[in-house]
C-alpha cells in the first residue's frame, strides 16, 4: 500500500492519476490533493478519494473551498498557501508524490518532496528546466527516486538497459536518445499564415488532451524544447546525445538507439494513464484503463526532422540547454509570460518566440548555483518579458 500526495490534482495529469489510483484501492491511498482555481472540481475529487488534506494554493480561493467542502461534506482538513503545498509533499506519511503543478509554481513543493527522499513522479517539466542541478543533487543526497511521467521521458526510461549508468550513455551501449513529438496542430500549415493563428486554433492538439498552457507550448514546440532540457537532466545526457524526431501519430512515445544498430521504442495509445500507472507501480505493471494498440487499424508511421523556421522555440530551448541553467530558467519564465499574454489576446502566436528570444538577448550570461539565484533569474526574466510586451504591443 502506497500513500500518495497529488500536487495539481485538478489538471489533466492529476485527474488521470486519481483515475488510476481509484482502479487499485488495494495498492494506493491518497494523503493529500492540491489545486487552485478549480475548487469545485477539487472538492468533488476529495469526495471520491477521501484524502486527509486538501490544499488550495492561492488564499483567494480558500473561502470558496471551505464553503464547497461543507456543501459536499468533505471530511479532509482544508489548507492553503505555498507552505501547505510543501508540507503535504514532504509529510512523513507520504510514500510517493505526483508532481503535476504546471509551471514555476510547482518548483518548491516538488523540491520539498525530493529533499524528503520521496518517490517523485515528475510531470512538472519546469522543476528540472529551472533547477536541474539542484534537483539531481538533492535526490542523490536524500535517496529520492525520480520517475519521469511525461510520456516521452517515461518511454525513454522504459527503453533503457538494466545496466544504465547515469551521465555515461556510451558506457551503457547507447548512441543517442530519440525524443519524439507530434509536431502539433500546425505541422503542415503554411508558414505565411502563422501570424493569423488564433488562440482557439492553438489550443486544440490533434492527439492529446491537455491544459491550455501546455497545449500552446505543444503548438510552438516549446513543450518539446522543455522536454529536451529535462531529458538531459533525467538521463545525464548532453545536448548532442538527443535528437528530436517529428512523429505525427504519437504512437511511438520515444526511442533509444544503441551502438549495435538496435533501436528500442516504447509504443502505446496517447493516454497519460499509461506512464502514470508505470510510475505508480514501478517496477510492477498494473491495469491503467488504456485500450491496447490495434495494429490492424494502424495505417502507417511517419517521421521527419523538425523545421526550426516553423518551431523557433525548439531551437531556442536547445541553445539555452547548451548555454546552461540560467538560460533555461530565463527561457521558461519568458515563455510563461508570453503564453499568458497570447492567451489573453495581447500578442500574436509568432510573437511568443520573439518575446522569448529578445528576453534571452537582453539578459547577461551568469552562472547560478542556488535556489535563491534561480528564483531571482526567474523573476528578472518575467519582468524583462513583460516590459518587452508592453513596449512593443502596448497591452
Amino acid at each position: 500500500m502506497q500513500t500518495i500526495t497529488v500536487l495539481g490534482a485538478t489538471g489533466s495529469i492529476g485527474c488521470s492519476t486519481l483515475d488510476v489510483v481509484q482502479r487499485h484501492p488495494e495498492r494506493f491511498r491518497v494523503f493529500a490533493i492540491t489545486g487552485n482555481a478549480q475548487v469545485d472540481l477539487l472538492m468533488r475529487q476529495a469526495c471520491q478519494c477521501a484524502p486527509r488534506y486538501v490544499v488550495v494554493a492561492d488564499e483567494q480561493y480558500y473561502a470558496k473551498a471551505v464553503e464547497l467542502a461543507a456543501k459536499y461534506q468533505v471530511t479532509a482538513e482544508i489548507l492553503c498557501g505555498a507552505k501547505a503545498l510543501e508540507d503535504v509533499a514532504c509529510a512523513g506519511e507520504v510514500d510517493a508524490v505526483m508532481a503535476a503543478i504546471v509551471g514555476a509554481a510547482g518548483l518548491l513543493p516538488t523540491l520539498s518532496a525530493v529533499k524528503a527522499g520521496k518517490k517523485v513522479l515528475l510531470a512538472n517539466k519546469e522543476a528540472l528546466v529551472m533547477s536541474g542541478a539542484l534537483f539531481i543533487e538533492a535526490a542523490n543526497q536524500s535517496g529520492a527516486d525520480i520517475l519521469p511521467i511525461d510520456s516521452e521521458h517515461n518511454a525513454i526510461f522504459q527503453c533503457l538497459p538494466d545496466n544504465f549508468q547515469y551521465g555515461n550513455l556510451s558506457q551503457s551501449g547507447i548512441s543517442r536518445i530519440l525524443l519524439t513529438g507530434s509536431g502539433g496542430p500546425f505541422r503542415e500549415r503554411p508558414l505565411e499564415s502563422f501570424s493569423s493563428i488564433t488562440v482557439d486554433e492553438a489550443s486544440t492538439h490533434p492527439n492529446w488532451s491537455m491544459g491550455r498552457k501546455i497545449t500552446i507550448d505543444s503548438a510552438t514546440m516549446m513543450n518539446k524544447g522543455l522536454e529536451f532540457i529535462e531529458a538531459c537532466w533525467l538521463f545525464g545526457a548532453k545536448a548532442k546525445d538527443i535528437e528530436v524526431v517529428i512523429h505525427p501519430q504519437s504512437i511511438i512515445h520515444s526511442m533509444v538507439q544503441y551502438v549495435d544498430g538496435s533501436v528500442i521504442a516504447q509504443m502505446g495509445n496517447p493516454d497519460m494513464r499509461t506512464p502514470i500507472a508505470y510510475g505508480l507501480a514501478h517496477p510492477a505493471r498494473i491495469e491503467a484503463g488504456v485500450a491496447p494498440l490495434d495494429f490492424a487499424d494502424m495505417a502507417n508511421f511517419s517521421f521527419q526532422p523538425p523545421c526550426y523556421e516553423r518551431y523557433p522555440n525548439l531551437k531556442l530551448a536547445i541553445e539555452a540547454c547548451e548555454e546552461g541553467q540560467a538560460a533555461t530558467t530565463r527561457l521558461n519564465a519568458a515563455n510563461e509570460v508570453a503564453v499568458a499574454h497570447f492567451l489573453d489576446g495581447h500578442i500574436g502566436f509568432c510573437d511568443i518566440a520573439k518575446v522569448n528570444e529578445e528576453t534571452l538577448n537582453k539578459m547577461e550570461q551568469v552562472s547560478v548555483s542556488s535556489l535563491q539565484q534561480i528564483v531571482e533569474q526567474d523573476a528578472i526574466a518575467r519582468d524583462v518579458a513583460t516590459a518587452i510586451i508592453k513596449g512593443k504591443f502596448a497591452c
